[in-house]
């Protein structure tokens, strides 16, 4: 079984450790879902403090560090404070050793100080984004995503976007199919197109054209395997292409075509986990025309060919991992 160990400490964010314990720790046997094992494990010694004002105590210390597959830090809750010495080298100790590693929000800079995000592509929440880059100059900090892969390092943006990275995780350990089911039980989207860029700006005024891009939206979905362009769906949002256009990145955070291809992609995780489809069948109920597009695109987004992706994902009609 899979062991992830939760990092807590004094002063942490009820919500940034509670998603964790959320995603990791429930059991969802009674689904056919697999399980993790969550170890949550304590900086300081005693009961901790939560910045709601109620405490907490775990049941582990960061000794527990050295079993764990996956290590998730929180928010770190004072980033002009350097974190504790013996966490930062209990880190280190994890990577040296292959363990992945995820930060959520502020939790970055835990990870800079133990020095894992040098020469590294990098997120945090978009107001401490500056902060970061200054500080550790040879991280590659990009405050408009909600999270970045960079294989055995992870990070992500604040608040919610752990939710969005913790979800990424379960994906890529089990595939998009048990991360789907893994978000409906948590009634959350399994995957946000757009970044922080929706977040850092004034929202944008309701307008009357929303609920046009929500049925747009809807209408492109059922019809992904049809050849769709910003033309088509900007005539059936009743807009001008150019102004849809302006509007869907205002809304969603991501342009139409890049919208569109991130669906194609979750719909074809999800032929290729419970279908014996072939490939090139597919590519065709998917939209991406021939077997050739559809190879280059799933491996450009998803790090794998899309025969990898079926031997590593497959699910048998009990909905476990062939």
């Amino acid at each position: 079984m899979h062991t992830v160990a939760l990092v807590i400490f004094d002063q942490i964010s009820p919500f940034e450790m509670a998603v964790p314990c959320e995603v990791f720790g429930s059991d969802r046997s009674d689904m056919g879902m697999p399980n993790y094992r969550l170890t949550v494990c304590s900086v300081e010694k005693g009961p901790l403090r939560t910045k709601a004002g109620f405490t907490v105590e775990a049941p582990y210390d960061l000794s527990m560090l050295r079993e764990a597959d996956t290590i998730v830090v929180p928010a770190w809750p004072n980033i002009d404070e350097t974190p504790p010495a013996a966490l930062l080298e209990a880190l280190r100790r994890g990577y040296g050793r292959g363990a992945r590693i995820a930060s959520l929000c502020s939790g970055a800079f835990i990870l800079a100080a133990a020095g894992l995000l040098e020469g590294r592509r990098a997120t945090t929440h978009w107001m401490y984004a500056e902060t970061l880059a200054k500080r550790f100059p040879n991280v590659e900090v990009d405050p408009s995503v909600l999270y970045i892969d960079e294989g055995q390092i992870l990070t992500s943006a604040g608040t919610a976007a752990g939710i969005d990275l913790c979800l990424h995780l379960v994906r890529l350990d089990y595939g998009a199919e048990v991360a789907n089911v893994f978000a409906r039980r948590m009634v959350v989207p399994p995957h946000r197109d757009g970044g922080q860029a929706q977040y850092v700006q004034t929202p944008v005024p309701p307008s009357p054209d929303e609920g046009l891009l929500t049925e747009t939206l809807a209408w492109t979905h059922a019809n992904l395997a049809e050849p769709l362009t910003v033309a088509a769906m900007a005539q059936r949002a009743c807009m001008s292409t150019r102004t849809f256009a302006r509007r869907f990145r205002e809304v969603t955070g991501t342009t139409p075509l890049r919208w569109v291809l991130n669906q194609r992609i979750l719909a074809a995780q999800r032929q290729l986990e419970t279908t014996e489809a072939p490939v090139d069948w597919i590519a065709q109920e998917c939209g991406f025309g021939t077997g050739a597009t559809f190879r280059l695109h799933f491996k450009r987004v998803v790090g794998v060919s899309p025969t990898d992706y079926r031997k590593a994902f497959r699910r048998n009609p009990e909905g476990r991992a062939a």
